[in-house]
């Protein structure tokens, strides 16, 4: 949300300081009053306190003290009502509560760039939370924007995600990754470009529309592309070919608590004692509970299933089947903890 809270007191202020300004250069040039001086006296006509002239006033002076005490008595009155709609509208709070806002991103790191707030954005967001991640929503839509900044305690940011300084105020060059779930193929390609050239490690997912934008979202440095009607329809078949299957894999992901899971595990912490052991020796199902269903190689190979034999490398990635504890355990082994 564009930050326009202070601009209702800005205006009232600004004709304060101004009458001041008017008020101490006429006494220095009517009554010829020091700057120090001509500041004082302003300061007492303005605030009506009553402690009488430093120096008799010329008639010129008088007058000009007359119209000094009415204007500043009608500003006065201007800008504390002013400042008493600020305070009882909630613009102050909406100010407090933008300005935390702001210094809780600054702080951010490791965290994930959610661009666009729409059905698909709100799944994501919730996907998110569910799993305790830290992210940043960026939304163009005013009035999105307005609903997040009442109804939502998540932090955000009100502007156009393919321009380089809203990437930057989101926190880009810190962040892990950068989803961007709008419908426009083009807008999102212009996203992908600006967020790869600001950070060149950063993980990106993009939504695409059409067949014909995959190749280019690739291109312009897309992770992944993910086609929301094209996983949609082939869910949707196998769902009929092959229900049970599908079920069973869901209810593996979507399950809650500790129960049974599929889990990733990095071997960047493999202890030096385990690298190339075979997973027939780390005894895993034995000594922690959880299988393992397969592997990401450094090359980006996917091996499913693998063998007893197989041997493990640092810069290998593990995929796990069991509950949370039973993981925690697997990664002690890994540690060799």
């Amino acid at each position: 949300m564009k930050n326009t809270s202070l601009k209702s007191i800005f205006i009232p202020l600004s004709l304060l300081i101004l009458i001041l300004i008017i008020g101490t250069i006429g006494f220095v040039i009517i009554e010829h009053f020091s700057l120090i001086d001509a500041l004082y006296m302003t300061i007492i006509t303005m605030s009506t306190v009553g402690f009488g002239t430093l120096h008799p006033l010329s008639i010129i002076g008088k007058i000009f003290t007359v119209f000094l005490i009415v204007f500043s008595f009608g500003i006065f009155a201007y800008v504390a009502s002013e400042i008493a709609k600020y305070i009882i509208s909630g613009k102050l709070q909406d100010y407090v509560k933008t300005h935390n806002k702001y210094k809780k991103i600054d702080k951010l790191h490791n965290h994930i760039i959610v661009c666009g707030f729409d059905r698909n954005g709100k799944q994501v967001v919730n996907e998110l939370v569910k799993y305790k991640k830290k992210f940043v929503i960026v939304e163009k839509n005013e009035q999105i924007a307005k609903d997040l900044h009442k109804s939502s305690h998540r932090l955000f940011l009100e502007g156009d995600a393919s321009e380089d300084d809203v990437l930057i105020k989101a926190g880009i060059k810190t962040a892990k990754a950068l989803i961007t779930t709008l419908p426009n193929d083009a807008i999102n390609l212009f996203i992908v470009l600006s967020a790869r050239q600001l950070n060149k490690k950063l993980t990106i997912i993009s939504r695409a529309s059409n067949e014909s934008s995959f190749s280019k979202l690739k291109q312009a440095g897309a992770t992944n592309v993910i086609m929301p009607d094209l996983i949609g329809g082939k869910r949707m078949a196998k769902l009929i070919i092959r229900p049970d299957i599908i079920n069973f894999l869901e209810q593996i992901q979507l399950v809650k608590g500790d129960n049974v899971k599929i889990h990733e595990i990095s071997c960047d912490k493999l202890a030096h004692g385990l690298v190339n052991k075979s997973i027939e020796e780390l005894n895993v199902r034995n000594v922690s509970g959880a299988n393992i269903i397969g592997l990401k190689t450094e090359t980006g190979e996917y091996v499913l299933n693998p063998e007893p034999t197989y041997k493990l490398s640092s810069q290998y990635k593990i995929f796990t089947l069991g509950t949370l504890s039973e993981i925690e355990k697997f990664k002690l082994i890994l540690s060799n903890e």
